[in-house]
């Protein structure tokens, strides 16, 4: 009987034993990790963004143009203000940029200030930051100082370079486009009063071509076009034939009308001188005239300059002498731009067909 118990005894030790083996090895084998799960609620997914547009849509009654301007590659101040109609020495006092006039890929323009300054006197130099612009760190200075680049303007930008002056078309977008801008010397201009008393004394029909049909005294432009500018009222910029027209496509982006040289070239409309140089490939002496917020008018291959920019000139005023300045003729060669685009100007031009 004892020794019954005794193997009873000693059968449980075993069987506890080889259990509790068994249970380690299990243990053992089951190295690999517990799964974690993350219980916090998924982040709600943000709305996409969509980029605003970086030119205005022409509405009536607004400004076309848009309150700051992104600069690409094969921007200059001056393509600027050429396609949205302002003096390239205005952009670069509203944003601080000295002389040589650089700008860098991706920098922020102002151009909304750019308007408060077209009203104010601006013969001081002084640039002034408009308030409520929202740059706390823009500095007073005077423009012809050697100041630092704007706050605005990226560290790491890519200076914009001209392309060589040789593979510039004539009249092509690509020359306004890629033009260098340099400061401007004023040119001579001392008879320039006494031709334009002169020339308003002649009559009015000595401003159409030869074979023009007899002066309307609206312009066939639509004023709705126009936005919240007035309807101009043009008169032709010179004499003669013309025997170069508009065209969509090609180098056809104003019209030429044949002259002498010497010749009176007046301005078309009234406005102010924007650009008054030769610094474009294929125009010659050339004079660009702001008219308003939409329209630009374009006088190329003078021969004589009698206007310096930022002057006011009025419907009629002598503005130049024809000339064959870049080209092989004498000639002028002349375009009207609305918001930035060449339009045929024999739609606007009294006289013609519409």
């Amino acid at each position: 009987m004892s020794g019954h118990y005794h193997l009873s005894i000693q059968a449980a030790f075993y069987r506890y034993l080889t259990l509790a083996c068994t249970l380690v090895l299990a243990a053992c084998a089951a190295n690999e990790p517990a799964p974690v799960i993350d219980r916090r609620p998924p982040a709600s997914k943000a709305p996409a963004v969509k980029p605003a547009s970086s030119a205005a849509t022409s509405q009536p009654g607004k400004d076309w143009r848009p309150d700051r301007y992104t600069v690409k590659k094969g921007d200059t101040l001056f393509s600027i203000g050429l396609e949205y109609g302002y003096d390239y020495k205005e952009i670069a006092q509203a944003n601080n940029i000295p002389p040589p006039y650089i700008i860098r890929i991706g920098q922020q323009l102002q151009l909304k200030s750019v308007d408060s300054k077209e009203s104010t006197d601006t013969a001081t130099g002084v640039v002034t930051a408009p308030l409520g612009s929202g740059d706390g760190n823009v500095v007073v200075r005077p423009l012809g100082s050697d100041a630092p680049p704007s706050a605005s303007s990226p560290a790491t930008g890519i200076p914009v370079l001209s392309e060589p002056k040789a593979l510039r078309v004539p009249y092509s977008e690509q020359a306004m486009q890629v033009a260098p801008v340099k400061p401007a010397t004023a040119t001579p201009a001392a008879t320039t009063a006494d031709a334009a008393k002169a020339q308003e004394a002649k009559p009015a029909a000595e401003t159409k071509p030869a074979d023009a049909k007899p002066a309307e005294t609206a312009a066939k432009a639509d004023a709705a076009a126009t936005g919240n500018d007035e309807a101009l009222e043009w008169i032709w910029p010179t004499n003669g034939k013309v025997i170069g027209t508009f065209s969509d496509t090609g180098s056809g982006k104003g019209i030429d009308i044949a002259g002498s040289q010497g010749q009176p070239v007046l301005a078309a409309a009234p406005g102010k001188v924007i650009y008054s140089g030769s610094d474009l490939r294929g125009y010659g002496k050339l004079v660009i005239i702001k008219h308003n917020k939409t329209y630009l008018s374009v006088y190329a291959h003078n021969n004589q300059i009698l206007v310096k920019e930022g002057q006011q000139v009025s419907r009629g005023q002598k503005i130049a002498e024809m000339g064959n300045s870049d080209t092989d003729k004498v000639k002028l060669h002349f375009e009207i731009r609305q918001q930035g685009k060449s339009v045929d100007p024999a739609k606007y031009l009294p006289g013609s067909n519409p």
